[in-house]
């Protein structure tokens, strides 16, 4: 027998509060797996440590949907503490679930595991859909360990046996919205100090999805059982570092904004104790499966998604 529960595995942080709330309020039943049990206003919280089987897998049982959004922040340096750290809770969470599932007796419908849209080649040329198959990492970008994780994460995904849950690899952009984790904040407070200018030369593509998007992509692809394997998790219209800073300043009413060259990129991210390729990488991506299945975007456009996002500040 099938339930109304969503599982958000590793789903504390901002993305799993949005689709807490999300599916609450279409009448779901949501469990969050956390390392830490917490009292929650939508959900129930349960504890997991992302690595091994435990009583908390009986909740996949029956289960409209798998999420697993675990992992370690990769907002850091990339010592070798840090990479083993980012690659194992990816590899091993998406094991354990992988696990759990094949060991229900009515197997959940779906199983929806984090991924990226780093995967895909630094590039400046035509967007990358689902079909794409250029991932090699490039020296400009920085990017060979985050496309060896990305790799592994999939990987581990494919690997697992779950015949009966149609298993999909969400390679999410950047996701703009209010919480602690996103990138929106930032960027807004740096505009309103005046240093909301272009990052590095401004021609790096930015790809990215407005968090109410995110959470609709995500039911739509719990819905959509012809959805199996890599789906872009992003807005059909990427758009350069540059642009998407003068947006930011029309939205917050900047009349300038300094840029900031790729030498004083560098040295702030040792500063923050964090990675430039996070900022510099272009990542020039499209979600061809959603829009081939018609899904329609609430904010297909950046400027929409700022004005949207400002008004709730």
């Amino acid at each position: 027998m099938t339930t109304r529960r969503i599982i958000l595995a590793g789903g504390s942080g901002f993305l799993g509060h949005q689709l807490a709330a999300h599916f609450a309020a279409r009448g779901n039943e949501v469990v969050i797996l956390s390392r830490s049990a917490r009292p929650l206003d939508r959900a129930r919280s349960v504890v997991w440590d992302g690595r091994r089987l435990g009583v908390w897998a009986e909740e996949f049982e029956g289960a409209r949907a798998v999420i697993n959004l675990a992992g370690r922040s990769v907002d850091c340096r990339y010592t070798a503490r840090n990479r083993r750290e980012i690659l194992e809770s990816r590899v091993h969470s998406t094991r354990v679930v992988g696990e759990a599932i094949a060991r229900c007796q009515t197997s959940p419908q779906a199983w929806l595991n984090a991924s990226t849209a780093t995967l895909y080649r630094h590039t400046y040329g035509p967007p990358h859909d689902e079909s794409s198959q250029d991932m090699d990492s490039a020296s400009e970008a920085k990017d060979a360990f985050s496309v060896e994780v990305a790799q592994a994460w999939e990987r581990a995904l494919a690997e697992a046996h779950t015949p009966h849950t149609h298993k999909v690899a969400l390679r999410t952009s950047m996701v703009l919205g209010h919480g602690a984790n996103s990138v929106f904040p930032v960027l807004r407070r740096l505009t309103r100090l005046g240093l909301g200018g272009r990052q590095g030369d401004g021609r790096q593509y930015v790809s990215w999805i407005h968090q109410t998007d995110f959470c609709r992509a995500l039911e739509w692809v719990i819905d959509h059982t012809e959805l199996i394997g890599p789906v872009n998790i992003c807005a059909p219209h990427p758009l350069p570092n540059a642009e998407m800073m003068r947006l930011f300043r029309q939205a917050c009413g900047a009349p300038f904004g300094l840029p900031a060259t790729a030498w004083m990129l560098e040295l702030g991210a040792f500063v923050l104790r964090t990675e430039t390729e996070l900022i510099l990488k272009s990542r020039r991506v499209v979600p061809g499966r959603l829009l081939e299945t018609g899904f329609e975007f609430a904010f297909p456009e950046m400027r929409s998604a700022l004005a949207e996002l400002n008004r709730q500040a």
